[in-house]
């Protein structure tokens, strides 16, 4: 007798596969997810056209992108010029472990004496090796700290609106560039950032793509 056999079968070859089939590993690990949730989402999810095990991929591949989608940091002066920029460490890693790691901090390369960066409240408020300044906890204690938030808050949109700048003229490029292979992001990212920089020199200005901000009011374009 010979044994049926279906038309296609699943490659549990595939990484992703492997992983998601795997009923003793850690999902949320990787994907940042458990996987009744991941099976939930999934069940969730309305495609035009389902065939297969299509859904099921879309969604990992989606999961593991929003895990893993590569972090930058960047430094900018009160023009919105790009001074320093940060890239490859992937989305999962905390922001102030890539502070740690980066050049600027481990080197005290900037700011100079007297002066200090701007962070939200992801960061820690240091005074050595680099200077860092973050808002007051929310809920604030009293209006003196209120009003340092809301003006804290509007110094740091500055940084904000030069990434909004970047997405406005090189909308497809810059989010293209990311679904191709995370090995070139950095390089995407660095090219974008000197050629901002050099338009900014020239007068050469775009309306930014708007930012959410994570505390505080966005802050009102000056003409």
């Amino acid at each position: 007798m010979v044994n049926p056999t279906s038309y296609c079968c699943v490659n549990t070859a595939v990484p992703i596969l492997r992983f998601y089939l795997d009923q003793a590993a850690d999902h949320r690990a990787h994907l940042r997810l458990s996987l009744p949730s991941i099976r939930s989402l999934i069940a969730a999810v309305s495609l035009e056209s389902e065939h297969g095990w299509d859904k099921d991929i879309k969604v990992l591949v989606f999961l593991h992108w929003l895990a893993h989608a590569a972090s930058y940091k960047a430094i900018t002066d009160h023009h919105g010029k790009f001074l320093d920029v940060f890239v490859g460490y992937p989305g999962s890693v905390h922001d102030s472990r890539v502070l740690r790691n980066s050049p600027v901090y481990a080197g005290s390369l900037y700011p100079p004496p007297g002066k200090c960066i701007l962070r939200d409240g992801g960061y820690l408020c240091l005074s050595a090796p680099i200077c860092l300044i973050t808002p007051y906890r929310e809920p604030v204690q009293n209006p003196v700290q209120a009003r340092f938030n809301s003006k804290h808050s509007r110094a740091r949109s500055i940084v904000e609106r030069a990434f909004g700048m970047m997405k406005a003229r090189w909308r497809s490029l810059y989010f293209k560039a990311l679904e191709v292979s995370p090995v070139f992001v950095p390089e995407v990212v660095a090219c974008c950032s000197v050629l901002h920089k050099l338009n900014l020199f020239n007068g050469d200005i775009v309306e930014p793509v708007e930012e959410d901000h994570d505390d505080g009011p966005p802050s009102t374009p000056q003409p």
